[in-house]
């Protein structure tokens, strides 16, 4: 009897272990798909630019996005520090690091205290601090070489995203970067998280202080368009409001100057995202780096190829090759395909890796640039390392991070922690119903985007009007319209409800969803249509508002608006929109803040407002 109660016991458990396994493996599959499908629309807004520029009745108003506006428009490129002494006040008031050129540990260790205790690092000493910076990166080379014979160890660590406790782990865990502790950032170490600019500060600080011993990798979020959409201009703009366009205008820049990739006693190669069957790191090494500041060029300079003009050849396979080594993720299949998931990049085979370890005599390639689980993963035979250090990335409890430590025989020794400041105070079971409800929350809200396309999809198998179709009907309308390549059936207890014949009720999805406020001068399609493209508006609305004051023109904003809808081929009610836009010119001054506008049109939770 005791036996038989000690198996029943263990098959319960094995049970319930399972279902929770499988609860955090899809909520997490959940998050990484709707994460990629932003990613696409993100860069297919590059296409949409170079229509605008052409169609625009002031390119002038537009043209800036294109050009990357120089540094010296905002930023004296000959001013020295002394000059931001001069020019930039620092009160008595502050009581945060005062920062002295050149920078020495002590800096380095104060900045550190004051951001552990949420101080902010004053606009002159930041913008002093980016240009010391620029000025080391320009000297760096595309490529950097290190040798482990200098150091025992080199520490590589990939994705931060602004969670800056991960980066405070991992200096108390392997210690501050110093001539014995060499380090390797390889990029993404903005957006998403709340202290970007801190991490940014103490990564800067520690490369000036050890030039040869912090090593620094662009990623895809370095990057002036995606910091638009994922957080980072805003973060910035928020702490510095007096001087936060100077501070962009030159983090622009700084991002442009970050190396590309890394090599480790020539048979190591890291870099961001991963390579394509076309990779050349000797062209890669040759280019000019900075001319490549953010993805929106890639879509003008393939626009520009309609022309054919024949200069333009060269520059597409330098923007290509770039968004390749920042975009690209790895794939078990051989083969180089393009990465529909992401929009950019490529999936590469076993047998690229293969390729360009032959060619160039390497035995290893570390990457970042995906989430894992786990904080790292192995692939292609061992040869392939994706590395990921910012833990909780999706939800409090959802990931460890990681970083990796290499010795002089280049053996991977992978270190993983979790940052837990709730999560310890939860059982198993709670973890993965808070990263669960957070994921359907997001999926949900995605669902409401697409309530007409998704209508119309569950009424093609609908024949008979009943408002009922099966699971399998169900779940191919779901994914023929998301595209998130998800188990639908699997998620459809959670997102819709089923009659006892086992038949789904499909306008269930959309029961407890609604849009933020009751707008009585828009029409429905057209307030979906603005909820479903309300982040790339902020976008598109953002670079037009060139002096980041929040207000654009009446004209500017419709405009915009019919160029794209016009470039998606969009047909809603233009006079629905422009009762609205004066309807909330509430000072009849021509202007609007565009950004009180969007928040308007967002899906919020009938349920959870309740409960609220």
């Amino acid at each position: 009897t005791v036996i038989r109660a000690a198996i029943l016991i263990q098959n319960w458990y094995r049970f319930t272990m399972a279902r929770l396994e499988m609860r955090r493996r899809y909520s997490l599959s959940i998050f990484q798909s709707i994460e990629y499908a932003d990613e696409q629309d993100q860069l297919q807004l590059s296409n949409f630019f170079t229509f605008m520029l052409d169609h625009y009745t002031h390119p002038d108003s537009v043209s800036h996005i294109f050009t990357s506006p120089s540094v010296s428009q905002v930023v004296d490129e000959g001013l020295c520090l002394t000059e931001f002494e001069r020019k930039i006040d620092v009160p008595d008031s502050y009581y945060g690091p005062r920062l002295s050129f050149p920078l020495t540990i002590e800096d380095a260790n104060a900045l550190l205290h004051a951001f552990r205790n949420e101080q902010l690092l004053h606009a002159r000493y930041v913008l002093q601090l980016l240009c010391e910076t620029r000025k080391v990166l320009k000297e760096m080379p595309n490529i950097t070489h290190l040798s482990t014979s200098y150091s025992k160890e080199i520490t590589v660590c990939g994705d931060l995203h602004g969670n800056l406790d991960d980066l405070l782990l991992i200096f108390y865990k392997n210690g501050l970067p110093s001539e014995q502790n060499c380090y390797v950032f390889n990029g993404d170490f903005v957006d998403r998280g709340k202290n970007s600019m801190e991490i940014l500060i103490i990564l800067f600080a520690f490369l000036l202080i050890y030039p040869n011993d912090l090593h620094l990798n662009r990623g895809n979020h370095e990057d002036y368009m995606m910091n638009l959409r994922y957080g980072f201009t805003k973060e910035v703009s928020k702490k510095y409001k007096d001087h936060g366009k100077q501070i962009l205008c030159l983090l622009r820049d700084v991002f442009s100057w970050l190396p590309l990739a890394t090599i480790i006693d020539s048979k190591v190669l890291i870099l961001h995202g991963g390579i394509s069957d076309t990779t050349d790191l000797d062209f890669l090494n040759a280019l000019e780096r900075n001319k490549v500041r953010d993805h929106i060029h890639v879509g003008v300079i393939l626009f520009s190829l309609k022309n054919l003009a024949v200069q333009m050849l060269r520059s597409s396979f330098r923007y290509l090759q770039i968004l390749d080594i920042l975009w690209s993720d790895p794939r078990s299949q051989n083969g180089c395909t393009p990465n529909k998931r992401r929009g950019g990049g490529c999936y590469f085979g076993p047998d690229v890796t293969a390729k360009l370890f032959e060619r160039y005599n390497l035995k290893m390639l570390i990457r970042s640039h995906e989430f894992k689980p786990e904080g790292y993963e192995i692939s292609h035979d061992g040869k392939v390392i994706t590395i990921f250090s910012a833990s909780n990335y999706y939800e409090e409890g959802s990931n460890r991070g990681a970083y990796i430590k290499l010795n002089p025989e280049l053996i991977p020794r992978f270190v993983q922690y979790q940052v837990s400041k709730y999560t310890r105070r939860q059982n198993l079971q709670e973890r993965v119903g808070t990263i669960e409800s957070s994921a359907l929350k997001s999926l949900r809200e995605k669902i409401y985007a697409h309530r007409s396309e998704l209508t119309s999809a569950f009424a093609q198998y609908d024949l008979n009007g009943t408002g009922k179709i099966s699971v399998n009907d169900w779940a191919a309308a779901m994914e023929s319209v998301l595209q998130l390549e998800l188990p639908w059936r699997m998620l459809r207890s959670q997102l819709a409800q089923m009659n006892a014949d086992g038949e789904v009720d499909f306008m269930s999805c959309f029961y407890d969803l609604k849009i933020g406020q009751p707008i009585k001068e828009v029409q429905p399609a057209l307030v979906e249509t603005l909820c479903r493209y309300r982040k790339d508006l902020e976008i598109i609305f953002n670079v037009i508002d060139k002096d980041h004051s929040g207000l654009i023109s009446l004209e500017e904003f419709s405009q915009t608006w019919r160029l794209f809808t016009s470039h998606l081929g969009i047909d809603v009610y233009d006079e629905s929109l422009d009762k609205l836009v004066l309807s909330i010119d509430y000072n009849k001054d021509g202007h609007i803040d565009f950004n009180e506008f969007l928040e308007a049109f967002h899906v919020v939770h009938r349920l959870e407002k309740k409960a609220n």
